[in-house]
């Protein structure tokens, strides 16, 4: 089924608001950030790498990019949160990642994967599945046909764009969650958020999200810097898709184009304010 038409009743039918979601838990998230400004230690993709640096700022964290094996354990043992992006992947760069990876475990610091293009070749998919295996993973953001080829189902993906998948997506995401003891956060029309029994819809975000390069990377940046303050981590993906998602709306009303978006995204996105969030996200919950 082509995403668009599969999410499209249910992305109009959640209102601003909250509906089966404690909404005041997102925004105390929010302001423990930026309250606590927790370092976000990334090893990401060269594409993003900046765009990503400065979200983190905007939303109050700070963040560190290093990605060589000979600094990695020590970088994140300083660290509130590990982002692994695989966006320019190759296999030193995994090597790092499971260095760090296994660090941050054993200092209980939660890390949040990107598979970025995981479904499109063998050494994304394999690369992504193997730290899934190796690493105790905390959240999983990717869109769905990223999430759906790593849970076994058939997707279609074109480079790192999410086209189609066979199913339902919360479904998908429910069982890698499940099947990884994760939080799956699945971005796209409706955001996803599961844990396998708990389950959160998040409706902001705009079209022109999907126009600049690297917003799925820095969607990703803006959760960890949520599970850095959050141990909850489907409390840390919900407040950090909402937020972020709700920055590109305002971002998009501001704004002439891609060139003028993103930068109004950065300023929309250090501007939020918890009252700003409280009347205009997008949010609904089942099983709390």
């Amino acid at each position: 089924m082509f995403l668009g038409d599969c999410l499209a009743a249910k992305r109009s039918s959640i209102r601003e608001g909250s509906v089966g979601y404690p909404l005041s838990k997102a925004t105390e998230v929010i302001a423990k950030v930026r309250s606590k400004r927790p370092l976000v230690h990334h090893i990401t993709n060269f594409v993003s790498m900046n765009a990503c640096a400065n979200i983190t700022l905007c939303i109050g964290a700070l963040p560190a990019m290093a990605h060589a094996k000979e600094e990695v354990e020590e970088m994140v043992g300083a660290a509130s949160a590990l982002v692994l992006n695989i966006g320019t992947l190759w296999p030193d760069q995994v090597d790092a990642m499971l260095m760090a990876g296994r660090r941050a475990n054993q200092h209980k610091i939660p890390i949040v994967l990107d598979p970025v293009g995981a479904g499109a070749t063998q050494l994304r998919t394999k690369s992504a599945q193997l730290l899934l295996q190796e690493l105790s993973i905390a959240i999983v953001r990717g869109n769905a046909a990223e999430i759906a080829s790593l849970a076994g189902v058939e997707a279609k993906i074109s480079g790192v764009e999410s086209l189609s998948v066979e199913g339902d997506v919360a479904n998908i995401a429910s069982e890698l969650a499940r099947e990884y003891r994760c939080v799956a956060a699945v971005t796209g029309a409706v955001d996803v958020v599961t844990d396998g029994e708990r389950f959160v819809y998040i409706a902001n975000g705009h079209p022109m999200m999907s126009s600049v390069t690297g917003t799925g990377c820095m969607a990703t940046s803006v959760v960890a810097a949520c599970a850095a303050v959050e141990r909850d981590s489907v409390h840390a993906a919900t407040a950090a898709l909402a937020a972020y998602g709700l920055a590109g709306q305002i971002a998009a009303e501001r704004s002439r184009g891609p060139g003028t978006f993103q930068v109004h995204l950065y300023d929309a996105l250090a501007e939020l304010s918890a009252d700003t969030l409280q009347s205009r996200a997008r949010i609904e919950g089942d099983g709390w």
